[in-house]
Formats: structure tokens, C-alpha cells, sequence
């Protein structure tokens, strides 16, 4: 390969054997691992099958809040929120007083793995199913030598060399920019793995996706099925050109609305300003991103800022109290159990349970997109996800084994 000393590479206190064979982990965002089980039932993912029967198929944990940021700059960085500081899509700076996207750079704490194996030499891609990670996945890469590309199947019409390192990458794919609302966009990222492997061989490949079938499509209905049926296609693909891969998920997904279909939703902000007066507290949904079409910005983790002198024990007792909110931490406690930065969550942090999701004020959510029953994730009940590689390497399980192990045990599956 590229690096003709094959050291290993260390980011953040890890050390990653140099692969032999291109090293790959797959993000399946919110892959519910029923998801995998009822395609495999219905006879749709003969490889992934044979990758659990003759590789190595474990569960792991996601990090919480279970969301696609935090999650996808772990398995970036091999490291929990607490060292990459990526904790939400979305969060409060209170220095500002304004309620920003976290998808700059500038919030980014650490370096990824994508960067230091670039620094060593190495040939790395990135594809992505939406644009907002690409900036953060693609930290600290240059596109000036012909080894690395980060790009999205979102903007892909519009990427180049200088700044993605591909070229209009949709004419280069032979495949359109894909609707960012529809199952294409994370084809579209699986097909660009595929021509890459084929085409420029890199050492060091990430591949992520988006969970808008998951979120409207529960395991056993046909779309989602369709979609795994499509997944294992590319799969094979991938499996046959000889790279080790993982396959791994953000976190998982569940429903979250009453018999009836209407969501279920705990409106918190409308409960604080009852208790302290209006807009007095300020509660932050870090889901928020600007794909709200499917999840109408409702998920099971949230994060207060309480104003100064309120009594915390008493709106900690009071909300803990509420059919449906399964945790609320303070600040300290969140830091502590989630390894989350402290100076980037509020107060408190609450979190909901399987199929009850936190709100802001009733009126603050546009749920006339929401077309199906909801379905989302955030908290603890979407912790579980999927952990296959198709070889035999000798890991652990949950809680021990995390999502963001994923390019550890890549790489190593890679170098033997």
C-alpha cells in the first residue's frame, strides 16, 4: 500500500494497525439491528448473512444522545462526545445566546482518524448521504495529492477537486444527485464505495448514510426491506474486491407515537415556562438539524438551561416524575454517564423512554410532513446497534464494545 514502513497510526490515544487491505466502516444510520434480522428472515442479505455465519457478529453501543453527529464524529474519531466535543446536531451557546447548528469545524476537539492516516500517508475516502457531516468527517484532510476524498451524495453535483477532492462526483458516478429525502442519496453512497474501491483503491474508507427510511419504515415493512435487499447488493460488491470491513450503525430507531398514529410527545418547554415562567428555562433538542421532514425535530434526549436561582432538585423531582421520561441528570451526572463536555449541555439532561419522544412548546413543531407514524431516536433504547465484520477477529460485546470501535477493529481486521 501507500506507506511502505506500515507504522501504525495513533489519533487520540489509540493505535491503529496499518491495513494490508482496504479498511472500511460502513455507518448504517439508524439501523435498528430488527432491521438486519427481518431482512436476513426474508432471504434479502445473503452476504451480510454469510459476514454474521463466517465473520464476527456482535451488538455494540452507541454513544448517547443516540444522534447522527455525535455518533458519526465518534466512529471519526475512535472517542466519545467528551474528547471530540461533537454532542448534538444542534446546541446553545450561551456566550452568544444563540442556538447554532454543530456542524463546523470549529466545534470539532480532536483530530479524526481519517486525518492522522492521511498525515502518515495514506489514501483515504469519505462518502457521506448528507451534507452536514462532510465538513467535520473531512477535517485536517488536503485535496491537492490525489489521496483523499470527502464528499456527499447531497451536493453532488457540485463537488470538486479542490474542496471534495472529486469532481462533480454524480457525472463521475454516472448516477443524479439524489432527492435528499428518499433511500437514492444512501445508495448513491454505496455506489460511490463500490467505483472507489474499483477505481483509486483507498486504505482507509468510511461510508455513512441516512436513516430517512428508517424513520418512516418499521423492519418488516417492504421499503425498509427493499432498502437492506439493496444494501447487501453493494455490500457483496464490496466483500468481493477483498477490503475488511465493519458495518456498524449511529444508533438505533423505534417507534414513538400512540395507537392512534399521532406522535408521542412530552412538550417540556411548555412544562417549564407553567413551573418558572415563560422562556425563563431554555430546553434544547440536539436532534434540530435542518432535515426535519422526517422526525418533525422530536427525539428522546434533551438538554435545560434553568434560569439563575431556580431550584434544580425540585425541577429534577418534578420532571422525573412524568410518565415517559425514563432519566434526568444533572450536568455533572450526563458528563459522568455519557461522557459528554460539560460546557456543551445545559443544566440538566433528560431522556425519554422507547416510544415516548421530548418536545419543545406544542407550537414550535411543524408535524404536518410527518406522512407515517413517528419513529426516532435518542436515548437509551436506541443505544443498541449492530457490529459485523466479515472477519474472524476476536472481540467483545455491549457495553464494552462501542460503535465508535469501528476503525479500530477495521483496521485491525485489515492487517492481519
Amino acid at each position: 500500500m501507500t506507506n511502505p514502513t506500515h507504522a501504525p497510526v495513533t489519533a487520540n490515544d489509540r493505535v491503529y494497525p496499518w491495513p494490508k487491505v482496504t479498511a472500511i466502516a460502513i455507518c448504517l444510520d439508524g439501523c435498528e439491528p430488527e432491521y438486519l434480522t427481518q431482512a436476513i428472515k426474508a432471504g434479502l442479505m445473503p452476504t451480510l448473512k454469510r459476514m454474521r455465519e463466517t465473520g464476527t457478529d456482535r451488538l455494540a453501543h452507541s454513544v448517547i444522545p443516540s444522534f447522527t453527529n455525535p455518533n458519526n464524529l465518534s466512529i471519526a474519531t475512535g472517542r466519545p462526545p467528551i474528547v471530540h466535543g461533537i454532542c448534538g446536531n444542534y446546541l446553545y451557546e450561551p456566550e452568544t445566546g444563540e442556538e447554532v447548528m454543530m456542524n463546523d469545524v470549529r466545534f470539532l476537539r480532536a483530530p479524526t482518524v481519517f486525518s492522522q492516516f492521511y498525515n502518515a500517508g495514506a489514501r483515504v475516502a469519505i462518502v457521506t448521504a448528507k451534507d452536514k457531516l462532510r465538513a467535520l468527517l473531512g477535517a485536517g484532510l488536503k485535496f491537492d495529492d490525489d489521496r483523499a476524498k470527502c464528499f456527499s451524495a447531497e451536493k453532488s453535483d457540485t463537488s470538486t477537486t479542490a474542496e471534495h477532492g472529486q469532481e462533480a462526483a454524480s457525472k463521475w458516478l454516472g448516477m443524479p444527485q439524489p432527492e435528499v429525502y428518499s433511500a437514492e442519496l444512501s445508495e448513491f453512497v454505496f455506489a460511490a464505495g463500490v467505483k472507489l474501491m474499483a477505481e483509486w483503491k483507498p486504505d482507509v474508507m468510511y461510508l455513512t448514510t441516512t436513516d430517512y427510511v428508517q424513520h418512516k419504515y418499521a423492519p418488516e415493512q417492504p421499503e425498509a426491506q427493499s432498502f437492506y435487499k439493496m444494501f447487501d447488493k453493494y455490500l457483496t460488491q464490496l466483500d468481493a474486491m477483498g477490503a475488511a470491513i465493519v458495518v456498524t450503525a449511529d444508533h438505533g430507531m423505534k417507534p414513538k407515537h400512540l395507537a392512534d398514529g399521532s406522535p408521542a410527545v412530552i412538550y417540556v418547554q411548555d412544562l417549564l415556562d407553567t413551573w418558572l415562567g415563560e422562556a425563563a428555562a431554555r430546553l434544547i433538542l440536539p436532534i434540530t438539524d435542518p432535515y426535519v421532514v422526517h422526525h418533525g425535530a422530536l427525539g428522546s434526549f434533551a438538554t435545560a438551561y434553568l434560569p439563575k436561582g431556580a431550584d434544580q432538585a425540585d425541577i429534577i423531582a418534578r420532571l422525573k416524575a412524568i410518565d415517559g421520561i425514563t432519566h434526568v441528570l444533572t450536568r455533572e451526572e450526563a458528563v459522568e454517564r455519557f461522557e459528554l463536555p460539560g460546557d456543551r449541555i445545559g443544566d440538566i439532561v433528560l431522556v425519554s423512554g422507547e416510544n415516548v419522544t421530548i418536545g419543545t412548546s406544542a407550537h414550535r413543531h411543524d408535524l404536518a410532513a410527518l406522512n407515517e407514524p413517528l419513529r426516532s431516536h435518542g436515548g437509551l433504547t436506541e443505544q443498541e446497534v449492530p457490529f459485523i465484520v466479515n472477519r474472524v477477529i476476536d472481540l467483545p460485546s455491549q457495553p464494552v464494545l462501542r460503535n465508535f470501535d469501528a476503525f479500530f477493529y477495521a483496521t485491525t481486521a485489515a492487517a492481519l
